[in-house]
């Protein structure tokens, strides 16, 4: 008759180690739950610009859009349909379009604070993607000294991640030095003056009630700022500035890339 043979006794060293394993093992679910939401959030801002730009942009030819016409005017990229976009939000104030980095090309709204639009898209959905939105302080329709437009950095690309190419990439500036922004009056484009890492309270942020001394005084700063050379020529307290804004990972700091309006173009009717 065999002997039974003794049950091993669980050491603490036994149930140390499996505990260990249950929490590694709760880890890994609770990271793949967030990359898995985090996917999702980005999956639904995504495809909620792509159906918004599909139902309110026309684009042009690309090599014909920027050129003079024959009658000597400068043709807009796009066609924005203002009407369109208003149906599903009356915030809407312009579309930004850069031209050397063309996935930025969304809406831009205009609310009653800074908060609203940080975690909510375009159709009022809840989403760390946000919107891209001029500063609430702003009068919103692209006419004051400096207009200061925030978007955030997603780590997919998307939104104004890509603005930061302008520094990092010394071709993404000989590309194109111009951005534009639409509105349902005129089509604006601009020239691109500066593009540096400023803090999250610096000067860069300033607004301006008027032109005088202290937007010429502002001016000469924000030249001096960029870590990129531009060849726009002297600026003057005539010129109006839109300061394009974004995070960088410190909170500390922001990634701005301004630029000058060259052009105002009358909406193609």
């Amino acid at each position: 008759m065999s002997e039974k043979k003794p049950k091993k006794k669980k050491t603490a060293g036994d149930v140390i180690l499996t505990v260990i394993l249950i929490a590694a093992i709760c880890v890994f679910c609770y990271a793949g739950y967030n990359l898995f939401h985090i996917y999702t959030e980005y999956k639904k801002g995504t495809d909620e610009y792509n159906h918004i730009a599909q139902m309110a942009v026309t684009e042009r030819d690309p090599e014909e859009a920027t050129e003079p016409t024959a009658e000597g005017g400068l043709e807009a990229p796009m066609n924005i349909d203002f009407k369109s976009l208003k149906s599903v939000n009356d915030d809407v104030v312009g579309w930004i379009y850069v031209e050397a980095v063309p996935d930025i090309n969304y809406p831009v709204v205009h609310g009653e604070d800074n908060e609203t639009y940080l975690h909510h898209t375009y159709e009022k959905n809840y989403n760390f993607a946000g919107t891209i939105f001029v500063d609430y302080e702003n009068k919103g329709d692209f006419d004051d000294c400096n207009t200061i437009v925030y978007g955030h950095n997603m780590k997919n690309g998307s939104m104004f991640a890509q603005l930061k190419k302008f520094s990092s990439n010394s071709d993404t500036y000989e590309k194109s030095k111009y951005f534009w922004i639409f509105t349902p009056e005129k089509n604006y484009r601009y020239e691109i003056i500066s593009a540096y890492t400023t803090g999250a309270k610096s000067d860069t942020y300033t607004l301006f009630k008027g032109p005088g001394e202290e937007f010429q005084e502002y001016l000469k700063k924000i030249r001096g700022y960029s870590e990129i050379q531009t060849d726009a020529g002297d600026l003057t307290v005539k010129d109006k500035i839109v300061t394009l804004s974004t995070c960088t990972g410190n909170q500390a700091t922001r990634y701005v890339v301004q630029g000058r309006r060259v052009d105002a173009l009358d909406v193609a009717q």
